[in-house]
């Protein structure tokens, strides 16, 4: 027997035996992370690129509107004259702002038993689900509201504007809870384990980001005029 076949051998002894093979292995970039983790950030990145541009874009357009609704200043209806407030209920807003943060806790406190094994993971993935429903339960009332006081995406500059920023951040927000609902399903069929932990920590970067651009987007529409 060679020794060219000895070494062929005994390397796929190794591989057999149970030892770290190269499918095995995590797969790791140059700077030490997993290419997961950096694909996600690179794609948060993106979309933060997308978020700057539509929140720019409704800042442009901001008073420039011709017609009414107006968001914090009344305005009269040229056919009835009648005088309406403005749009934005504040209150309302605040809640689902609140509501989106209480879950974005719920998150971190899910990866965290996720990683120290707690078997408290499904309850605290349901928690932030619901929160995250919760939160697009109040945009769904938001925009009912305001198409039954005439806003809609066709009304004006700021209906235009307004409708295609909060309705991308809402659809982000529906992605997330779709994505959080495949965790939950997986603990509930197989339970998740330490080595999970990195898939819930992607989901768990995701779900931050959504609630950092929801209080850009509510600082700079709701509450400065």
């Amino acid at each position: 027997m060679t020794t060219a076949t000895l070494t062929a051998d005994h390397g796929h002894t190794h591989g057999a035996g149970g030892a770290a093979t190269p499918e095995h292995q995590p797969h790791h970039t140059t700077l030490g992370l997993d290419h997961r983790k950096i694909a996600i950030w690179a794609f948060i990145g993106s979309e933060c690129m997308l978020f700057i541009s539509l929140i720019s874009t409704y800042l442009i357009y901001k008073g420039k509107s011709l017609v009414g609704p107006y968001p914090h200043e009344k305005w009269t209806d040229p056919n009835t004259g009648e005088t309406f407030n403005a749009i934005l209920n504040i209150p309302v807003t605040s809640a689902s702002t609140f509501v989106l943060l209480m879950s974005s806790l719920a998150m971190v406190l899910a990866h965290n038993a996720v990683i120290n094994r707690t078997g408290k993971a499904k309850w605290w993935l349901l928690t932030t689900i619901l929160l995250g429903t919760g939160f697009l339960g109040f945009q769904a009332y938001e925009f009912t509201s305001f198409v039954h006081e005439g806003l809609t995406i066709k009304t004006n500059l700021f209906g235009s504007s307004f409708f295609t920023l909060t309705g991308f951040h809402g659809a982000h927000v529906t992605v997330g809870v779709l994505w959080l609902c495949t965790l939950l399903a997986i603990d509930l069929k197989r339970g998740l384990k330490p080595e999970d932990g990195l898939i819930v920590d992607l989901s768990a970067l995701y779900w931050h980001f959504v609630d950092v651009v929801w209080i850009a987007i509510f600082t700079l529409v709701y509450l400065i005029p």
